[in-house]
């Protein structure tokens, strides 16, 4: 599929531009060294299924530290004095690659 065929207009930026787009460049940064370095992928589909679990994770369990360590979907996490252990459950993706902690549902 290219494209032009969908009605977007491509535009070719210089060689080495260094701060073309930080963000997008740290992303994919992340995604490939975090994710992708870790499995041999087995066509579009198994790909597509990594990416949405990594994405899942990255934008709504990992702890994000430009807004004080804290998930961008969830509520600010108690003080770790008030929790107990046995509250604590362990949710695992991409066959326990990715791991977040959540207090188990009362």
């Amino acid at each position: 599929m290219f494209y032009q065929d969908e009605g977007v207009e491509v535009l070719k930026v210089g060689p080495r531009k260094p701060n073309l787009n930080p963000f997008a460049e740290r992303y994919v940064q992340s995604v490939n060294s975090e994710c992708l370095s870790h499995f041999m992928i087995f066509g579009e589909a198994n790909l597509r299924h990594l990416l949405k679990s990594w994405s899942e994770h990255y934008h709504e369990d990992r702890p994000h530290q430009g807004i004080d360590n804290c998930t961008p979907s969830g509520p600010d996490p108690p003080p770790a004095t008030d929790i107990d252990p046995d509250e604590v459950e362990c949710r695992e993706r991409l066959g326990g690659l990715l791991k977040s902690y959540h207090r188990r549902a009362a």
